[in-house]
């Protein structure tokens, strides 16, 4: 029950300190990806040339030094591994502080907190645009910050010990930071992002599924599968639709609709159910994540025990 225990205490490390304030090995990572950003040509070919020199080294490297322990202290090491890799305690701060803001008031605070969150132009936003966005991003990140990490933790853990739960999180955060700087359909990063896009795209396909249906058993299940099923395919992103879709039925909110994104309006189909998001709905929404987490922690130990 190594795995159980080490998702466990993983995530009551996130709860009880968050993410590392100083020091965090993502800090350093961000810098050496900038440099290299700065540096390189606008090209697919160094654009994925970055993303494997990036990538690939830290996890296998961590692998690596890992892989001798002895498994109690491998264990010990991947939960430490596990609370660098997520980032739920993080991500409840910075919703809850767009609806403390919002109750408060304080629209200009509201759109500060938000822009945390989201990569869309917020300067303009009214109160309901904010809180939709910010649902939409918790949803989302919850996916790829959270439920993703754990996904690849465990499956690694599954595969290869404690070795391989820590390589597969560090990949995976890995992949999605690059993909969080490169991945935009700019200019400057059409062809240098689309290695760290496409990546992206891959790496969070069988975890947002996961996600999605977690959101629905947890929440209306009718509601958010059948949004899953006939608003998912109209979003662009293919692995943010099925959660988001799945996420806002499971909570039989209506999100979505146009946006602005690094100055230009983007038309954006509105998904979910019937009911605007209200000043309760941030928190409704928080704890229909933290029962998903419950179920992928009961399933983990479930798999762990009957693993040959």
């Amino acid at each position: 029950m190594g795995l159980t225990l080490a998702v466990l205490a993983g995530l009551g490390l996130d709860a009880w300190l968050g993410e590392p304030r100083a020091y965090h090995p993502l800090v350093g990572f961000g810098r050496l990806a900038a440099a290299l950003d700065r540096r390189l040509p606008r090209r697919r070919w160094a654009g994925a040339i970055a993303w494997l020199a990036l990538v690939v080294p830290p996890a296998v490297l961590a692998g690596l030094l890992i892989a001798p322990l002895p498994t109690p202290v491998g264990w010990i090491v991947a939960v430490f591994g596990l609370w660098l890799c997520i980032a739920w305690h993080s991500l409840k701060i910075h919703t809850r502080a767009v609806e403390a803001a919002l109750q408060g008031g304080d629209i200009t605070a509201a759109r500060r907190a938000v822009a945390a969150l989201v990569s869309r132009d917020t300067q303009t936003m009214d109160a309901a645009a904010i809180r939709r966005a910010a649902l939409e991003s918790l949803l989302e990140n919850a996916s790829d910050g959270v439920h993703a990490s754990l996904f690849w933790f465990a499956v690694g853990g599954l595969a290869a010990g404690p070795a391989g739960a820590v390589a597969a999180a560090i990949a995976h955060r890995a992949i999605n930071t690059l993909d969080a700087m490169w991945g935009y359909r700019t200019p400057r990063y059409r062809r240098f992002g689309w290695a760290a896009a496409r990546a992206d795209d891959l790496a969070n396909w069988p975890s947002a599924r996961l996600t999605a249906l977690s959101f629905a058993l947890v929440g209306d299940t009718r509601a958010g599968l059948r949004s899953w099923y006939a608003q998912a395919s109209a979003l662009a992103s293919p692995n943010a639709g099925p959660v988001m879709c799945a996420g806002a039925g499971a909570l039989r909110l209506r999100l979505g609709g146009g946006a602005y994104y690094h100055g230009a309006y983007q038309s954006r189909p509105v998904f979910g159910g019937d009911t605007p998001p209200d000043s309760a709905d941030m928190e409704r929404a928080i704890v229909l994540v933290g029962r998903t987490l419950w179920l992928w922690i009961v399933t983990i130990a479930i798999l762990d025990w009957a693993w040959p």
